[in-house]
């Protein structure tokens, strides 16, 4: 496996796991020029410890994620892969966000405010390239 390359740490880039295409396709309008957002529900399809954190945080819907149980992901970021990335998860009931939080997501927020939250995110981990 290949060492990333400075240019690649310094890339803007996130991801995004959703299933449901109206929020995607809100996130998409939202990504500020110069950010990329990587769509997945599968992290281990982005890479290994190494690529994954060269994200910058990711974004992730507790109510529609596919076949995948959103905790069962937070725990693969945190306790498989060891890593610290921020999770900001949207949505979800009161006991979702609480196992959520359990597997140590980082914050949590209403579907109907995943516009101004990447804004201000992408604004905060902005950073570098």
């Amino acid at each position: 496996m290949a060492t990333p390359t400075v240019s690649s740490r310094l890339k803007r880039r996130f991801i995004v796991a959703s299933a449901e295409s109206a929020l995607l396709q809100r996130v998409r309008a939202a990504t500020p020029p110069g950010w990329e957002a990587e769509e997945t529900l599968d992290i281990g399809a982005i890479g290994g410890f190494e690529e994954i954190l060269q994200y910058r945080f990711v974004l992730l819907d507790l109510e529609i994620v596919g076949d995948r149980d959103p905790v069962e992901l937070v725990a693969e970021l945190r306790s498989q892969l060891m890593l610290n990335i921020p999770i900001f998860c949207f949505g979800g009931d009161a006991a979702l966000r609480d196992a959520a939080r359990l597997a140590r997501a980082d914050r949590f927020f209403d579907r109907d405010e995943i516009e101004v939250r990447l804004a201000q995110f992408c604004d905060q981990f902005g950073w570098g390239g």
